[in-house]
């Protein structure tokens, strides 16, 4: 049989990798703590399972499910964003049921890129956004981020003969992997960029609830105009440690929104009903499970910074996220740094190289582990240094 050329195009899956490594040394005996995917250690709220439980017993929900989401789902997200961001939604329209984020940025590709087109990608980041591309057999341009801008993606250089092909601009703030926020002024300038040049701008905001410091992340939905250009993703994976679950959504631009809701109408048939009731609990109700995760996760940040910088590793404390983004020591490179923590510490951590070529000279460390074996992992990499 022949696969499609696409696949050969194809790098392996930067945490599919990292899994086999794990269970190798697993099945050696060896005791290894994970701090590499952001896969949250804290169980899902209780008010929210017991909404999965209630549902499930509803004989309604054993049917298929509405492609586009329930118009209930649908509703709890839009009243989510104008009460959180003051965005104010469409529900029918305007808002779309996914299988989790991941699924729907893929899918956005198929959407909007024909073969030999042009997706904009962060040289740093979420590697679905050229995944997706490939798939497609389009091509991928990489927009520049470096340290000293804030690991902010440059558009404002971009070649013309990509600009002239190119179909959508990914963006993601609070950032994954560098835990970088983005300012008003930064958006203002990606949306005016993208209606000159008749560009979708997808932001991917998995994040936006995860803050610490008092910082408060935006929606670029809030900013004027967005509404005609930008389409954006929220997952409910990180916010209600739901990765599980597999749901979330997007919302926007209506012709983009109905465009990703065409796709999926005939790829999938849409996420179990019972899991949208469940997730309506989670953006309806107390707000408070969340605020103590984070407070939980600004705890972590603080231990895992003052170590890494006690033993000599450059980081900064970030804003948001789940991860610190770290420097690795001088003379070596992202992914040897990780390989030896991993060998030597059994500590696996994730390349920054795995992320796009501009991390390369990091690693991401993610805070989703239980205290006591976050500092375990801590004291087993300032032995390894």
């Amino acid at each position: 049989m022949r696969t499609a050329d696409c696949l050969n195009n194809m790098a392996p899956y930067l945490f599919a990798q990292i899994d086999k490594k794990r269970d190798a040394l697993k099945q050696r005996g060896i005791d290894v703590i994970s701090l590499g995917i952001g896969d949250p250690d804290m169980p899902t709220p209780d008010h929210i399972v017991e909404a999965m439980h209630d549902a499930i017993a509803k004989p309604e929900n054993h049917q298929y499910p509405d492609y586009a989401g329930s118009l209930a789902y649908r509703r709890a997200c839009a009243q989510w964003m104008e009460g959180r961001f003051g965005v104010r939604l469409d529900p029918r329209a305007e808002v779309l049921a996914l299988i989790g984020s991941k699924e729907g940025i893929a899918h956005l590709h198929t959407a909007f890129a024909n073969p030999g087109d042009y997706v904009l990608a962060p040289s740093i980041g979420y590697p679905v956004y050229s995944g997706g591309a490939t798939l497609q057999s389009a091509q991928t341009y990489f927009m520049p981020m470096r340290a000293d801008q804030g690991f902010l993606a440059d558009f404002d250089n971009i070649p013309a003969e990509v600009l002239s092909r190119a179909k959508i601009m990914f963006l993601g703030y609070p950032n994954n992997p560098t835990g970088a926020v983005a300012t008003a002024d930064y958006f203002d300038r990606a949306i005016a960029f993208c209606l000159e040049h008749g560009i979708l701008l997808a932001h991917d905001n998995a994040y936006s609830e995860i803050c610490f410091d008092g910082y408060v992340a935006p929606s670029i939905l809030e900013r004027p105009r967005a509404m005609e250009c930008c389409i954006e993703f929220f997952s409910l994976s990180k916010t209600y440690n739901m990765t599980g679950w597999r749901i979330a959504f997007a919302c926007g631009n209506a012709e983009a929104v109905g465009a990703l809701g065409t796709v999926k109408n005939n790829l999938d048939s849409g996420q179990f009903t019972a899991v949208q009731d469940a997730a309506i609990a989670a953006l309806t109700g107390s707000q408070q499970c969340v605020a103590d995760m984070c407070a939980i996760y600004q705890r972590r940040r603080d231990l895992v910074v003052a170590t890494l910088r006690a033993i000599g590793l450059e980081c900064e404390a970030p804003q948001a996220t789940i991860y610190v983004w770290t420097k690795v020591p001088e003379g070596q490179t992202s992914e040897g740094f990780a390989t030896k923590l991993l060998e030597q510490a059994h500590v696996i951590v994730t390349p920054g190289s795995g992320y796009g070529a501009d991390g390369e000279g990091f690693i991401r460390i993610s805070l989703t582990t239980p205290d006591e074996r976050l500092v375990e992992a801590l004291h087993r990499i300032k032995e390894n240094m």
